[in-house]
């Protein structure tokens, strides 16, 4: 069997879809050692990407360097203006459906477009191309933007016309996948139901990364270490539960002695943050690192890991650290709306809180922390989702279904 994937984004830091795009090839060639593996890789950004370590027969490589001709962007101010329609999104489409008309794709059985960021570039630029008719189509997040549960953002005529444009791609398509079964069942409806769209979960495996560069990691200085690493953006509210923690340290002597709460942030309002909780000794609000260093933190100095889905009302995407977390295998603690991905995936309801819900949050948090002081044993948070055998049953029914 012979698999074509076209990817925007392998990068090994900086990006959760670049961890679940490699992971996916990895697990790819796990559930077809035999097969042939081709990646077309449209890079969006110059990166460092440990390429080698992944297990493909061909790699091609293309740094895209889209540079929009001022003369189109002097006429694109007038022009998107009047007929809601971006000349720079259509160059910057062309220019990556230019390389991927290209590509010599008939000998392959099955072939997958993965995109990255808000833009959807590679997806975009497919349109009206032969090969899209062949190709399942991923959809990393929401599209277009204003379907991003906590974004709020609103419709605009230009949103209005990408999502024209992405229609038209997903009718041209053979098929479509999300990482998440709530945001499959949205990105249907929105596209009026007629086109399935599929889901498989995204992935994590360890082989494809080197994770020696650990020269940056933070110093543990309590027996029990919670720690949140990401971003805050869409709703995700780290303070509910840092002000939740703070009550629980001053009311309880045990968890003040014996715990603390990392933070390592990606965010605009990491000083604003870090200036809130300078003057409570047990938080420690640092500044972003790379994979390698965040993954070695998180595997062996965190006790228990933090997620936060989007909220406060509704989550519609998967986390893309999950599959990271569940590999490690650590409790974890998920802050979530009561409709959320993630909040289906773990079975062990005391390890999720409810946005909204600070009596709740605080409950359950204590529990944890001090069954964690105990030592108590936990079971693996995500079960199986995340292993190789589910991830084999999804992709074979979307090969079979979208044959």
């Amino acid at each position: 069997m012979k698999f074509l994937i076209i990817a925007q984004d392998l990068r090994v830091s900086g990006t959760s879809e670049g961890i679940v795009s490699r992971s996916f090839i990895a697990n790819l060639r796990a559930a077809y050692p035999n097969s042939f593996i081709k990646v077309v890789y449209l890079k969006h950004s110059k990166s460092k990407d440990d390429l080698d370590l992944l297990p493909v027969d061909e790699m091609v490589v293309t740094q895209m360097a889209v540079k929009i001709p001022s003369s189109i962007k002097i006429i694109n101010k007038f022009f998107w203006r009047i007929f809601h329609i971006s000349l720079n999104d259509v160059y910057k489409y062309k220019s990556y459906g230019k390389h991927m008309a290209k590509i010599q794709y008939k000998q392959f059985d099955h072939i997958f477009i993965r995109s990255s960021g808000l833009e959807f570039e590679t997806i975009l630029g497919a349109k009206d191309l032969p090969i899209l008719n062949k190709a399942i189509i991923n959809f990393h997040d929401p599209f277009p933007l204003f379907w991003y549960t906590g974004s709020n953002t609103k419709p605009t005529g230009l949103e209005l016309f990408r999502f024209q444009r992405m229609w038209e791609v997903i009718y041209q398509s053979k098929g479509c996948i999300t990482p998440a079964k709530y945001l499959s069942a949205d990105m249907e409806f929105l596209y009026g139901g007629e086109k399935h769209f599929y889901t498989i979960p995204h992935q994590y495996e360890e082989k494809i990364f080197n994770l020696s560069n650990n020269k940056k990691i933070f110093k543990k200085e309590k027996k029990l270490t919670l720690a949140y690493h990401g971003a805050l953006q869409y709703g995700r509210n780290v303070e509910v539960l840092l002000d939740i923690y703070q009550e629980l340290v001053r009311q309880s002597s045990l968890i003040a002695e014996k715990s603390e709460f990392v933070l390592r942030l990606k965010s605009s309002e990491y000083h604003r943050i870090k200036n809130k909780y300078q003057s409570i000794p047990n938080i420690r609000v640092l500044p972003g690192v790379n994979f390698s260093n965040s993954a070695y933190e998180q595997k062996y100095l965190v006790d228990i890991n933090v997620l936060l889905e989007n909220g406060p009302v509704y989550c519609n995407i998967l986390l893309g650290k999950a599959p990271f977390l569940s590999a490690i295998g650590k409790p974890v603690f998920l802050l979530s709306p009561l409709r959320s991905e993630l909040r289906d995936v773990i079975s062990n309801k005391s390890l999720i809180g409810t946005y909204g819900n600070n009596g709740e949050i605080k409950k359950k948090l204590e529990n944890l922390i001090f069954s964690s002081l105990k030592g108590l044993e936990f079971e693996k948070p995500f079960g199986d989702y995340f292993e190789l055998p589910t991830f084999k049953n999804h992709l074979n029914e979307v090969l079979r279904r979208c044959s």
